[in-house]
């Protein structure tokens, strides 16, 4: 990674992980998965470093949490919102399946990877080296499928036909995780992911009986993040 610029920061009420990735040479930078509580220290970061913020972009419409893109955006005017156009969720820039954005010498290819939400995309370094799976793949766990559209089968053949596909050695950037992990690799989730190293039918029957609580956030959250984070 040494042409590449990398900060992985944490917010503590949703246990969100958001990713600085920056080309050196030209300084232009992208920001995955902003959270508005923590916009203004994002900002700072960016600035501190002379960076020029290209996109903000979120992996799909979240509801633990509401996006910073909105908050972002009045630090840096020129820099671009980014979702899936999948989401339905409001951006000024729309991605699809094989899209690329670019920031200076380096680019990101969009990988869309639906079961969690029926938006969800992963985002996957030029040289495979890191991919960011926003709440599809986490650390030993994936995310769940029982709102949002969500499809456990479909985030089943997601993860094993797309990412369990890419290198062993390529680091896993998980959108959350609760229990103090900071990355995983594909290899290392080939091997000890509790739910995706199942048979399809072990998995759904797993997903099935979660019984998971209804996110605390997302009657507030889900509504400003259809908006891009604005309060309207």
């Amino acid at each position: 990674m040494s042409n590449l610029f990398f900060r992985q920061f944490f917010e503590g009420t949703s246990s969100t992980y958001t990713y600085l990735l920056a080309c050196p040479d030209s300084k232009e930078a992208i920001l995955i998965d902003p959270v508005v509580e923590t916009a203004e220290r994002d900002a700072q970061y960016v600035q501190e470093l002379g960076l020029n913020l290209k996109y903000a972009i979120n992996t799909h419409c979240h509801a633990d949490h509401i996006t910073g893109t909105a908050a972002l955006k009045g630090f840096f005017p020129s820099m671009v919102t980014a979702i899936s156009k999948a989401s339905g969720a409001r951006a000024e820039h729309h991605f699809e399946e094989g899209d690329k954005l670019e920031f200076g010498s380096r680019h990101i290819s969009c990988l869309a990877t639906p079961g969690h939400t029926d938006g969800c995309f992963s985002l996957l370094l030029d040289d495979q080296s890191m991919v960011f799976t926003g709440d599809t793949l986490l650390i030993r766990g994936c995310g769940r499928t029982d709102f949002q559209a969500g499809n456990a089968a479909g985030l089943y053949d997601n993860v094993h036909a797309k990412l369990f596909t890419l290198p062993d050695s390529c680091s896993v950037f998980p959108a959350h995780d609760y229990k103090g992990r900071t990355q995983s690799s594909i290899g290392e989730e080939k091997q000890f992911n509790l739910r995706l190293t199942k048979t399809k039918e072990e998995f759904l029957a797993i997903m099935d009986g979660l019984n998971l609580s209804y996110p605390k956030q997302i009657d507030r959250a889900l509504p400003l993040n259809m908006r891009c984070g604005y309060d309207e």
